[in-house]
This record gives C-alpha cells, structure tokens and sequence, in this order.
C-alpha cells in the first residue's frame, strides 16, 4: 500500500516537473538558436566586408528612378511591362522608402537579409539531419558562397534573396508533406501552393516548380481532388494575372531578350552541365561571369575542390548502399531524393534557357544542395544518437565537416576575383562617384554643374540626369548637371557653383580635382580671395580661355567717395585705369587664348569700418572674373 501511494505520489511530481522541463528543453532550443544567429550575423559581416554600395547605376538605378517618378500604385502594379512582380517591387517600394538617400545601408541589409536566409536554411538543416552542428556547418557554407555576390552588392539583390527565401520554403514545406504524418501535411501543402503564387510575382522563372507539387501527390497517392487543383487553380491564376497585367504569358529574357528568340537547346544544355558543375566547385563559364574559370585556378585551389567533391562521393555511396539495406525505408528515401533533384533540376532548367548563365541563379540551386545534403546525413545517422551508437556518426560528420572547411578557402579565393566580374567596374567607378561628390560635399552638390574631364567609362545620359536625384531627399536635384569636356582650359573660371572631377581608369575611380583647377586657372598670390574678396593691392596668375578675353567685374559694397579708381597691371604693364562712377562696374582684358597672364590691382580705396582683415592689407572690392 505504501509502495502504491509513493509510486503515485512520484507520478503527480512527475507530471507536475513535466512543464518545467519542458520549458527549459525550449528555453535551451532557443539559447542555441541565437548563438548560431549571432555566429551566423557575425561570420556574415566578415566574409562580405569588402562590399559596398555608394551609387546606383544600370538596373539598380533605373528601379530606383521609377521609384522616384511614379506614384505608389504605378510602381508596385507595373501595367504594361515586360514584368510583373509587384511582390518584389512592394519590398523595393518599402525598402527605398527606409533608406531615403542613405544609399549605403543597402549593404548592411542585404546582408542580414541573406543571415535570415542563412538561419533559415540552418533549421531547416537542423530539421532535417538531426543535428545543430550540421544545421550550422549549411548556413556558413551557403554565406561564404561565392554566389552572393549580386545579392549583397547590388539593390536588386533583394528580388535574388526573396525568391530564393521562398523557393527554400516551398522545397522543405513539400518535402514535410511527403514525409511527415502528424495531421498536418494538407496545411503545409496549402502553405507551399500560396509560397508559390508568391514567388512567380518575385520572379517568373520560379513557375518551373510546379510539377513538384503533383509529384509529391503521386507519391503519396493522394485520391483527394482538391488538393490536385490547389496547384492547378494557383497557376492558372497566376497566368491569368500575367495576361491581364503583360499581355503574354512568356517570361522575358535576360538583358531585354525574350526567351522565345533566344532559346537554343545544345546551349541550355549547355548551361546545364556547367550549372550543375558550379555547384561543386567548379567554374564552367566565363571569367567575367565567374571571375576566373577553373582551368586558369592555381593547382592549390583545384586539389581542394577535388577533396571537397570526394566528401560528397562518400557521402553518396554511403547513402547508396543504406538505400538498398534499408528495404522497408527505400521507397520514401527514394521520393525524397527525386524531390531534391527535381527542385534542383528544375532551378538549373529555369536558369538555362536565357543568354547566359550568371553565379546569382545557381545560388538557390546550391542553398537546395546544401540541405539535400543535411537530409542525407540524417539519413545516415538515423537512431545512432538516441541508442548511443553516436561513434558512428562521426565518419559522416567528418565528411561534412571536411567538406565545408575545405570549400571556405575556395569561396573566399573566387570572393577575391570579383573585382574581375562585368559589372563590377562600372560600380567601382560609381561608387567612387558618390563619394567624391555626395560623400564629401553633401546637399552641397545639388545646384552645382559638375565637369568631368573624360568620358571613357561612356556615362549614358539617363546616368547623368539621375545619379545625383538619388542622394535629394526630394528626389530631384535641381540645378544639378554633368557636363563632359576634354581639357579643363574648357570651362573657364573655376568658381564655387562648379565642381571638377577627372577619370581615373587605371583605378576605376574618378578624381576631385576642383582646387587644383581653380589653382591652376586662376592662382592667387596675395590679396585675392576664393570668396572674391580683394584686399587694396593683389595679385594673380589667370589662364585665358580660347577667346583670350578676361573679364572682370568690380562690386564696391558701401558708399561711394570721391575719385576711388583700380588700377589693373597685365603682366607688371598698366593695362587699364578704371574709376569707379558706380558701386559695380565692369572691364574686359583681351591678351593670347590660353595666354597665363600676371595681374595686379591696386586701389586707392578700402571698406572702412570692416570687421574682418585677412591679409596685411584691407579689404577693398569684390571681383569675379570670367575666363571662357
């Protein structure tokens, strides 16, 4: 009796422990959860630190001048184009709308937009192999990815992490509904057809992952007639929209081409194999799309990328010969696996068909790989850990762990060459734009005519009249042109409405050499000042335009006395005596073209009562002087 009553007295403590435990079993999860966040954050803000964005040019500009030209609705609901992704330009409407002129936190988004795609992708990893360590061994492997480029440096970047984001979604939603059975697999279907309306208006080409949907459903042999509609009802829907809103049902191509006048079938299969070669190190295209193919890497580089592929070997026959062990397992690990490689299958089919095939594309198809990966090692790992046979797992775990710290040197080598790729120069030169301009003058710049000596980087006009709205906060920049000219003697007096910049092509930059123009058109030696300012005696060097007239213009700012005169010496001869009958007056020297010519001036006069001497002598006149 005793006993009986100690055995329920245990169950009641017991039960009542159970919240208790349960709590810190949860409060545990997420303890480990944010250290690899912050471990994920921080590794993030490591990799891509050489990443920056000052100044938008091509896509990114023109989106943002669409932005900036049309009204909420326009923007975001585009009637007419060639695209519609009103998801996407939703984010973009909202996101520029965030960072105002603040051209330089698109980085730092990106950045920890791609860390929530990163821990996303660890849970779903950690799901799927059982394991936190391999969860996060995924998410630093895809973060160190070469393939980020685009995503983190450019304001497009965000439709890049979008669509991946949601393409992930759908993958792990589909490959839960193929193998989970708690009661809630119609929801994740459910959930995955909405994650799929949502990421065609992101971008279209994602509308290849439909026969995913029926293949889950023929595998599990799904008699229910709702369910095979939901995703026949979603895309007709979604066509529907396209119809309505493009007026066709084609997805364009890359670069303004239309996949139908493009598309060749040796090409995108082609583009296919080096996809699929990408996606083990290896790559297959062009440098300037890569920045280096792999026949031209150093021989360290390829013996690193042959050991890492032979973890992925071993782990593959690994898994081959537990799949024909494991009979009673084989026909879901065999769904699973086509599961993987159709999503990836179809991402790489998706990306072949165009004109080309650039590293951003492969990138969901890697984050794919990434947890096909993990799945694998769950399956390989099954019940060792909760029977205690965790020794066995290491091989495995080894083999990821090879894997991943073996690819970091190759990612970051190929990070290295992205200097090389086609449109980083153009953002270099760009970013040195908005830097020599915007980052150092300010709101300063707007009114002003900005010269550049040069026009090899072949600036388009669209470029020029827009660059600069960007950094207003009312999106117009007025007064605020560009003007190309060979040789600075073109532009005359340099004066403070004016700023001078010269390209530098060797380092993709362009140069500020205002104060050196206007030292170099007009220099004064003493009494002459950048303000106008002229004390009684001064003196210059002024270069003539191509008319070789000087013009010169007198303002007294006080009352006038009797027999105030200035007297002006050209090159130490007195050239002309000019009295002032009036507070402002003018006179025109004419000497040489480009002729560099000593003037003096002294006056018999002064401002009495100045508050302000800045040289030995008082202030007298005002002067400008036009050189042109």
């Amino acid at each position: 009796m005793e006993r009986e009553i100690e055995q329920k007295s245990g169950a009641k403590q017991g039960r009542a422990r159970e919240p208790e435990m349960k709590w810190a079993r949860s409060a545990a999860k997420w303890r480990d959860d944010l250290i690899v966040a912050l471990l994920l954050t921080g590794f993030a803000f490591w990799v891509n630190r050489g990443m920056e964005l000052k100044g938008l040019y091509m896509d990114d500009l023109y989106l943002w001048s669409c932005y900036g030209e049309q009204l909420f609705f326009q923007y975001v609901f585009p009637m007419g184009s060639t695209r519609f992704r009103f998801l996407y330009y939703l984010a973009a409407w909202l996101e520029l709308a965030l960072v105002g002129a603040h051209v330089e936190w698109f980085v730092p988004i990106n950045i920890l937009l791609n860390v929530g795609v990163a821990f996303t992708l660890y849970r779903m990893a950690r799901r799927f192999s059982r394991s936190m360590y391999v969860g996060a061994l995924c998410g630093i492997a895809f973060l160190a990815s070469r393939m980020a480029y685009y995503q983190i440096g450019q304001l497009y970047g965000l439709m890049e992490t979008m669509a991946l984001w949601m393409a992930l979604g759908i993958l792990y939603l589909l490959c839960g509904y193929l193998n989970e059975h708690d009661g809630r697999e119609d929801r994740r279907f459910g959930l995955a057809c909405l994650l799929y309306f949502g990421i065609c208006f992101v971008h279209e080409r994602y509308m290849v992952l439909l026969p995913l949907f029926f293949m889950v459903l023929a595998f599990r042999k799904v008699k229910n007639w709702k369910l095979w509609l939901a995703p026949v009802g979603t895309f007709v829907v979604i066509q529907a929209i396209r119809l309505v809103t493009i007026g066709g049902l084609a997805p364009a191509g890359t670069g303004g081409t239309d996949v139908a006048d493009t598309f060749s079938i040796g090409q995108s299969i082609q583009y296919g194999f080096s996809q699929i070669a990408y996606l083990f190190g290896i790559n297959a295209g062009p440098e300037h799309l890569n920045g280096q193919n792999f026949r031209q890497a150093p021989l360290g580089i390829m013996l690193l990328i042959a050991v890492a592929d032979l973890m992925l070997v071993g782990m593959v026959i690994a898994f081959v010969v537990k799949f024909i062990q494991s009979s009673r397992k084989r026909l879901r690990y065999l769904w699973t696996c086509l599961l993987f490689l159709c999503f990836i299958g179809g991402c790489i089919a998706c990306s072949s068909v165009t004109i080309r095939v650039e590293m951003r594309w492969v990138y969901v198809s890697y984050a794919a790989a990434l947890l096909f990966l993990a799945w694998l090692y769950g399956v390989l790992t099954e019940g060792m850990v909760e029977h205690g046979l965790w020794t066995q797992a290491v091989p495995y775990l080894a083999m990821i762990t090879v894997y991943v710290v073996l690819m970091l040197p190759v990612e970051l080598y190929y990070r290295n060459l992205y200097p090389k790729l086609y449109y980083w120069p153009n953002q270099e030169r760009y970013n040195s734009l908005a830097e020599v301009t915007y980052g150092t003058y300010g709101d300063e710049i707007f009114g002003k005519t900005i010269y550049i000596v040069g026009d090899s980087y072949e600036m388009s006009e669209f470029t020029a009249d827009t660059f600069f709205k960007v950094f207003d906060r009312e999106r117009k920049a007025e007064g605020t042109k560009v003007v190309f000219i060979d040789d600075v003697r073109e532009i005359g007096m340099v004066t403070g409405d004016m700023l001078v910049l010269q390209e530098d092509p060797a380092r993709n930059r362009f140069l500020d050499i205002t104060q050196a123009a206007r030292t170099f058109k007009c220099r004064s030696l003493y009494g002459y000042y950048e303000d106008g300012w002229m004390d009684e005696r001064a003196e210059l060097q002024v270069m003539a335009g191509a008319t070789g007239e000087i013009g010169l213009d007198f303002y007294y700012p006080g009352e006038l006395t009797a027999e105030q005169w200035i007297t002006v010496y050209v090159n130490d001869e007195a050239q002309t005596y000019l009295g002032m009958e009036q507070n402002q007056m003018q006179t025109t020297l004419t000497v040489e073209p480009y002729q560099v010519v000593d003037l003096r001036f002294e006056t018999n006069f002064f401002v009495p009562d100045a508050k302000e001497q800045r040289g030995e002598r008082k202030l007298a006149v005002i002067m400008k002087m036009t050189a042109d």
